[in-house]
């Protein structure tokens, strides 16, 4: 069982590298296509392991870009992470919703800090790309989730039942 939830994390963390190959033009480079697969990751195996996913394809995202944050992307990676991680939580209860948090999450509040950091004007200056992003990310998870979830879901019961 191990090896193949490690196998599927493997496998939608390099899809996340695909995903982040795919930049939203932004202010700085690193707005990708690399969040859907953490999302597919937090529903299909875990709300853990879609942050884990969520945390290392926005450190591979922002590699590719060439890290144009340098180390604050470690903190950008951390609040991926988490918004990552509450999506896969509340997505049991109710999907809308967490589509809505993670939208509003990684548009809106993930990019706060940078008020402090930056300046009122990269704030303003990033969200757009942040909103469409997140939006594009989200609906392409939502329109995965429900037809890998019953292959995962069968594809793991068949190996409880074999052992």
């Amino acid at each position: 069982m191990k090896g193949k939830w490690v196998s599927g994390l493997a496998m939608l963390t390099a899809l996340s590298v695909v995903g982040a190959m795919i930049k939203i033009p932004a202010i700085v480079g690193s707005v990708a296509l690399d969040a859907f697969p953490a999302l597919l990751a937090s529903v299909l195996f875990g709300a853990g392991a879609g942050a884990i996913v969520g945390a290392f394809g926005h450190l591979i995202s922002a590699l590719i870009g060439g890290f144009p944050l340098g180390p604050l992307h470690f903190l950008i990676a951390g609040e991926m992470a988490l918004l990552v991680w509450g999506f896969g939580v509340m997505y049991k209860n109710t999907k809308f919703l967490a589509c809505v948090v993670f939208i509003i999450g990684n548009s809106l509040v993930a990019p706060l800090p940078f008020i402090y950091l930056m300046n009122v004007g990269f704030y303003l200056g990033i969200i757009p790309s942040l909103l469409i992003g997140s939006v594009i990310n989200t609906v392409i998870a939502m329109v995965a989730i429900p037809r890998l979830n019953s292959l995962v879901s069968h594809r793991l019961h068949n190996q409880d039942v074999k052992q």
